[in-house]
């Protein structure tokens, strides 16, 4: 398992601020998924969690949120140098945009054996290669695992009770 630039304790520090957010989305009623970005200085830029039942859209995913508002503050939609953090693993969408905003890589928590991005063609992204965007797994994995089990046995809890 590799790591960010920063290396494992803060790859740990920054997917507990993202862990953070996906908890106040499940607070929320919005599937727990929580984002953040941090430029190459280790300064988080931005944070945010889904918001596709409040938004009623699909583009609220936390990841397309945080890079939108990470942009909005760096006053520039390349996003060179910096890390997206999240706690499940990015869909294709996500991480199409995550590869258009030219960041340097992805650290996610738990893998999606329903929609990650590793389930599909892995080809489309050479047609934006510029740079290998660095992907890394497995951080706070079980964390963020359970945080997404508990929410999704409550909701079936309710659905049948």
């Amino acid at each position: 398992m590799g790591a960010s630039i920063f290396g494992s304790l803060h790859d740990t520090y920054f997917m507990g601020l993202a862990l953070r957010q996906g908890y106040e989305g499940y607070a929320a009623g919005e599937i727990p998924i929580g984002a953040v970005v941090v430029n190459s200085m280790g300064t988080v830029m931005a944070q945010a969690h889904n918001q596709v039942e409040k938004f009623c859209t699909q583009r609220a995913h936390a990841e397309m949120i945080v890079l939108e508002q990470a942009a909005a503050m760096g006053k520039n939609w390349r996003l060179d140098g910096c890390w997206l953090y999240v706690t499940l693993e990015p869909c294709s969408m996500c991480m199409g945009l995550a590869q258009l905003s030219r960041l340097a890589g992805v650290i996610y928590g738990a893998s999606s054996p329903l929609w990650g991005f590793r389930l599909d063609n892995t080809d489309f992204f050479q047609l934006y290669k510029r740079d290998a965007l660095v992907t890394v797994g497995g951080i706070e994995e079980k964390k963020a695992e359970h945080m997404l089990k508990t929410f999704f046995k409550e909701r079936r809890t309710k659905a049948s009770g």
